[in-house]
């Protein structure tokens, strides 16, 4: 009989499901949000009234608020904008796309979202297809970052130790929704899936200082990344264990990028629970004056930076809405891996992690990451194409040592197209001469 019910339910796994039934979890479950008692908008929660909201609260951030650490403002809750064209190929091509017996395969993956499905504890590879998903959320093709500025800050004395300021781009070589040609580059020899760049322009004693990232798109190769030393003038491979390092000195591995930055295979994948959740998810323009960094006003525009806020100025400034995630769990395969464990919290309407969990070896809370993302349609007016989720703002706090590292960021579709050839080791070279 367990045979028969099991063999069912994979059958259900394989059935089509509509184009009406894909379009709906690109939206806010409101179904399911009508029937949560959670904090209305405006509420701010504090030492005072956590114990009131631990339902919607992950329980280490209620711990952080308990010890007065940072409030919590409760923002209304929306559907984020989705590019239409990405929905669309998923309609167009989940059909067929299967997970592969070995990690890190995937087969038929086109465009769009890999598996639409909505998550089931019953499957048990449901945690292998939210990292695809996550693999290949929702972004556009082609986008720079204008303001990029990181603060190393200590959470004990509140004093800000150093402060870099960066440029970043990223480029998408396959699977295109925004920009031609799609959906993919020519002459891509290497299979590059992506590639992330970034290049230190202050301080003076690591300006010139770059990394480049190429994600393949073969998850089962060997990754490739590059760093130009200002110091020693040079390019040089990192291995894969360097992913792993403090990058620069702060609290982010390179591994922490984009939430994770690392081979799917590389992870043991579990998908835990949905839960609805506050995340700092919400609408740039409506934020009050107070959460904006007035030091950082576009003077074409009026555009301003989110500031941080609370013990250290560790905490992004902004309002948290209560949101459909799911709990995903990643173990490192490699025993030599600095981590036990990550738990993110995925968002359900995006995919894309807002709040991460990272434990250390030994199986102890290490770090918090935050991300704080604002809705494209409530952004800055370059970025009204964008349609989707744009990072605002990014926390990672080391709850042990009590020191966290926060960036500033705007995030913006390119006045002129991107090319490969500034994704290269070569471009490093000419850049740090």
């Amino acid at each position: 009989m367990m045979c028969r019910i099991t063999v069912l339910f994979f059958s259900l796994l394989t059935l089509p499901i509509s184009a009406g039934e894909i379009e709906s979890s690109f939206d806010v479950d409101r179904e399911e949000l009508a029937k949560q008692s959670g904090p209305a908008a405006g509420t701010v929660i504090g030492p005072d009234n956590i114990a009131q909201h631990t339902t919607y609260v992950d329980t280490d951030i209620a711990g952080l608020i308990r010890a007065g650490d940072f409030e919590i403002t409760v923002g209304d809750t929306h559907a984020f904008a989705i590019n239409p064209d990405y929905v669309q190929a998923t309609v167009t091509h989940y059909e067929g796309v299967t997970l592969g017996e070995q990690p890190g395969v995937i087969n038929n993956y086109h465009l769009g979202r890999p598996f639409p499905r909505p998550l089931s504890l019953d499957d048990v590879r449901a945690g292998d297809k939210a990292a695809w998903n996550m693999r290949y959320s929702y972004a556009p093709d082609e986008n720079e970052v204008r303001e990029f500025i990181w603060h190393y800050r200590n959470m004990r004395t509140g004093k800000l130790e150093r402060t870099l300021e960066m440029y970043g781009g990223m480029l998408r070589f396959k699977h295109r929704h925004t920009h031609q040609p799609m959906p993919e580059l020519p002459d891509n020899r290497a299979d590059i899936f992506n590639a992330l760049y970034l290049r230190v322009d202050r301080p003076q004693d690591v300006r010139n200082t770059q990394l480049l990232v190429h994600r393949q798109e073969d998850d089962t190769r060997s990754e490739k990344a590059w760093m130009y030393s200002a110091t020693q003038r040079r390019v040089r491979v990192l291995a894969t264990g360097q992913t792993t390092d403090a990058f620069l000195g702060s609290d982010i591995m390179i591994e922490d990028f984009l939430g994770y930055n690392g081979r799917i295979m590389d992870m043991d994948w579990k998908y835990l629970e949905s839960r609805w959740i506050l995340m700092p998810l919400y609408r740039h323009s409506e934020l009050p004056v107070e959460s904006l960094d007035s030091k950082s006003n576009d003077k074409e525009t009026g555009f301003q930076l989110v500031d941080f806020h609370g013990r250290g100025s560790c905490f992004p400034n902004v309002t948290w809405q209560l949101r459909k995630a799911y709990v995903i769990e990643a173990v490192p395969k490699s025993r030599e891996h600095p981590l036990s464990k990550r738990i993110f919290y995925v968002d359900a309407q995006g995919f894309g992690p807002a709040v991460t969990k990272i434990y250390d070896r030994a199986g102890k809370l290490w770090k918090i990451g935050l991300v704080a993302v604002s809705d494209s349609e409530y952004h800055h007016p370059d970025n009204k194409a964008w349609q989707g989720g744009i990072t605002d703002a990014v926390s990672m706090i080391d709850v042990q040592a009590e020191h966290c590292t926060t960036i500033q960021l705007l995030p913006v579709l390119p006045s002129r197209p991107l090319r490969p050839n500034q994704f290269t080791p070569q471009q490093l070279r000419a850049v740090g001469r």
